[in-house]
């Protein structure tokens, strides 16, 4: 299965993950996404200027007013096929 960057505040996320086979790596600092293919943020910290750097080339998924099923489909339909 995938490798998937999860924040650490979305503890439901990751578990569920886990559950479907995942390999689940905890985002805690920036150089923690290398190596997955998937990242998930919560969302409670976009940036207010609407500038969006990036630091990954890995699927971005924006968890913010979803539930922890509705993200693993959204990880699960970013990854490549």
């Amino acid at each position: 299965m995938a490798r998937v960057g999860v924040e650490q505040s979305l503890s439901d996320v990751q578990a569920a993950l886990q559950e479907r086979g995942h390999d689940v790596v905890p985002l805690q600092k920036q150089g923690d996404e290398e190596g997955c293919d998937c990242c998930v943020l919560s969302g409670q910290d976009q940036n207010v200027m609407g500038m969006q750097d990036t630091s990954t080339q890995s699927a971005v998924v924006n968890a913010d007013g979803m539930n922890a099923e509705e993200v693993c489909q959204r990880v699960e339909q970013s990854l490549p096929q």
